[in-house]
C-alpha cells in the first residue's frame, strides 16, 4: 500500500513587519524539520511536494536533498489565505481560527472561507497524487489546510477538532493514497 505523508511545517520565527507566507523556521523550526529525513518511512519516498510558502519549503528543502529528490513546489498547498487581517497576535488569531473553523461557510475577517480552503487542498492532493510516480510520497503544507485534509479524508464536517496539536507546528499523518483514509492520527515529526 502507498501512502502519503501529510507534514506541517514546524515553528517559525514569527515577524509581525514581514507577510505570514514569507516567515521562515525558527532555528528549533530547522532543527525538527532536519529530523524528518530520519523518520523509518522516509527511505521510501517517491516525491516531496510542498506549499510556495517559505517555511515550507524550508521544511521540505533538507528532506527533499537527502533523499536525492527535487522539492515539487504547488501553490495551491498554502495556508487557508489569511492576508486580509495579516498577522494577528496569538489570541486574536486563536479566536479568529476559531469561528473560520467553526462558520467553514462565512468569509471570517476577510479570510479564504474553510469550504474553499478546503477544496483547494484537496484538489491540490488529488494532482499531487496523479503526478508523482507510484509509491510513498510527502507533501509540506500548514496546519489549517492539514485539519481540513483530515475532515475531508475521514468524511467528517469542517472541524478544529482535526487540527494538529497545540505547540508550534511540526506534526503529520499519514493516509493511504490509492485509497484516500486516513492512517494515523497526527502525531510530531519526532514520533511518526
Amino acid at each position: 500500500m502507498a501512502t502519503g505523508w501529510f507534514v506541517t511545517h514546524p515553528e517559525v520565527a514569527i515577524d509581525p513587519a514581514v507577510a505570514v507566507p514569507d516567515w521562515g523556521l525558527s532555528e528549533v523550526g530547522r532543527r525538527r524539520a532536519a529530523l524528518l529525513a530520519a523518520r523509518p518511512w522516509a527511505p521510501g519516498l517517491v516525491a516531496v511536494f510542498s506549499s510556495a510558502e517559505r517555511k515550507a519549503r524550508e521544511t521540505a528543502a533538507p528532506l527533499a536533498a537527502r533523499l536525492g529528490l527535487p522539492v515539487l513546489v504547488r501553490e495551491a498547498l498554502g495556508e487557508n489565505d489569511r492576508s486580509a487581517t495579516g498577522y494577528l497576535p496569538g489570541a486574536e488569531f486563536e479566536a479568529t481560527a476559531d469561528r473560520f473553523f467553526a462558520r467553514p461557510e462565512e468569509s471570517i475577517r476577510g479570510w479564504e472561507r474553510a469550504v474553499d480552503a478546503q477544496a483547494r487542498i484537496a484538489a491540490a492532493v488529488a494532482a499531487a497524487l496523479a503526478e508523482a510516480p507510484p509509491g510513498d510520497l510527502a507533501i509540506i503544507a500548514h496546519g489549517a489546510v492539514g485539519a481540513l485534509l483530515r475532515c475531508r479524508l475521514a468524511g467528517l464536517p469542517i472541524s478544529r477538532a482535526e487540527d494538529q496539536p497545540p505547540g508550534g507546528g511540526g506534526h503529520c499523518f499519514a493516509f493511504d493514497r490509492s485509497g484516500l483514509r486516513l492512517l494515523t492520527p497526527w502525531r510530531r515529526i519526532e514520533e511518526a
